[in-house]
């Protein structure tokens, strides 16, 4: 079974080898026709502290490493604001 990939924004980089991700996905609401924006947060595992803050990143789907943390650190898509 292929691995889960999804893409967002790193928020926190204060832990040591664990970054939180906030993704965020769109959908129509089913009664008022509107476009909804939901978002969740991501703990995911990045070893070599690459991600800072404001970072647009891709993680994926693995072990549990922690008791949060089911996802790792794969890219860095585009650099947040200095």
């Amino acid at each position: 079974m292929p691995k889960r990939i999804l893409q967002g924004v790193v928020v926190s980089d204060k832990n040591d080898k664990t970054i939180v991700v906030k993704v965020e996905r769109r959908l129509r609401h089913p009664v008022l026709k509107k476009t909804v924006r939901l978002s969740k947060k991501y703990h995911a595992h990045d070893e070599k502290n690459e991600a800072k803050t404001g970072d647009v990143v891709r993680i994926e789907e693995t072990r549990p490493m922690s008791k949060q943390k089911r996802w790792a650190f794969v890219e860095k898509v585009a650099a947040g604001q200095a």
